[in-house]
């Protein structure tokens, strides 16, 4: 077993062990618990076999060794490619032949600087760019290139948040019937579902259950491959509204059967192409409707708003759409949930007072102003089958 040590000199902390039949020594900085925590790295490192008596290395190939030996063993197939890309269009170009050890914390400022600069990339993108960067160099500390991360103090961008566009019911039944009668239910199945389009795609006739009315997410479609789901809490269970099981049982009774046992394929029964099925279905269905350019991911964003809308319980609502923590529901749609603030200052006075006495202190002159604005009233939906009209009936658009 691996075994090392920490010394004090001076005013700085040093750690000393052996590898490759070498002692080596590393200057910790000024605490103890840095030295610590550097040590225990090392060690990690030695026993997981990725620490050796190494040379100096460039960045460009570290780069490509933390994406044979961590990266693609460690993520998702589709993170992975992310990945990939991250190194190939903006880490090694920036970075490329300068070696690990002559990068300074300045240094990867100065990248973040300049990409924002270049205005080719959004704050979000940089963002990316930056979670990548902090991790691989972290592994390289850990596996022993270098004694401290020069990323790990990053300043990220301010990331404004853009507003989720959806369409309103109105909406939905007007793009319904703009859409091709081919695809309307695939259409219908993402708005009534919010679906992701990789878990649309990939979605087979045994994923539906018709006794309880759901749709299982299990899987997704990645550059032509069947892949897990985003996360574990992306394989779920989805609500299937009546309007939305007729239309899937009525293209369930007129399939054509596929290998794939796929509910939605193309016509040689493979799965669809993902930015075919945006560019020649989902954009042209949008023009005859005469509605704005939305995104496809809008199609989920507009099932959330439904959800909010008719009142649904945000733990629900995170559930169904398969988000990893609550939060992350409550960043995106937070927005649109109602004010509850109404009737609080009564409810207290009701509390603690009585409802007899809390009755007759809320009459006051200000109640009778001619100037009292009336409140808004709420948006409501009557449950999500109204997206497609009063008595909606399958066949009425083609499903």
């Amino acid at each position: 077993m691996a075994r090392g040590s920490v010394y004090k000199r001076g005013k700085n902390y040093h750690i000393v062990y052996r590898v490759g039949g070498r002692q080596k020594w590393e200057t910790a900085g000024t605490r103890k618990k840095d030295a610590e925590r550097l040590l225990e790295q090392r060690m990690g490192a030695i026993s997981d076999g990725v620490l050796h008596d190494l040379k100096k290395m460039i960045f460009a190939d570290f780069a490509g060794l933390w994406l044979e030996q961590y990266a693609s063993m460690k993520v998702k197939e589709s993170t992975l490619s992310s990945y990939e890309s991250i190194v190939r269009v903006h880490l090694r170009p920036y970075f490329g032949a300068r070696g690990l050890r002559s990068i300074s914390p300045a240094d990867c400022q100065q990248f973040v600087t300049d990409k924002l600069a270049e205005g080719s990339v959004s704050a979000k993108t940089v963002t990316n760019l930056i979670v990548v960067l902090k991790e691989m160099l972290k592994h390289a500390v850990r596996w022993g290139y270098l004694v401290e991360n020069p990323a790990r103090y990053l300043e990220r961008p301010r990331v404004e948040r853009k507003e989720r566009d959806y369409l309103r019911p109105d909406e939905i039944r007007v793009f319904l019937q703009g859409a091709n009668p081919d695809y309307r239910a695939l259409f219908l199945t993402a708005i009534l579902t919010g679906m992701r389009r990789g878990e649309l795609i990939a979605l087979r006739w045994g994923d539906i259950n018709w006794d309880d009315s759901t749709v299982h997410v299990r899987r997704s479609l990645h550059k032509g491959k069947f892949i897990p789901p985003k996360s574990k809490r992306s394989v779920r269970s989805i609500v299937m509204s009546p309007a939305l099981k007729s239309a899937l049982r009525e293209r369930w009774i007129t399939r054509k059967e596929n290998r794939n046992d796929l509910v939605f394929a193309n016509s040689v029964g493979e799965p669809l192409d993902p930015d075919n099925l945006v560019r020649r279905e989902f954009h042209p269905a949008l023009s005859r409707s005469g509605l704005r350019r939305i995104r496809f991911h809008d199609l989920r964003h507009t099932y959330a708003a439904l959800l909010i809308s008719q009142g649904e319980n945000i733990k629900f609502i995170q559930h169904q759409l398969g988000h990893a923590s609550i939060q992350t529901t409550m960043d995106c749609y937070g927005h649109l949930l109602p004010e509850v603030s109404q009737g609080t200052g009564k409810r207290l006075d009701e509390t603690v007072f009585g409802e007899s006495v809390s009755k007759m202190l809320a009459k006051s002159p200000s109640d009778d102003s001619p100037h009292k604005e009336k409140a808004p009233e709420p948006l409501t939906v009557q449950g999500l089958d109204m997206v497609a009209g009063a008595g909606f009936e399958p066949a009425t658009f083609g499903l």
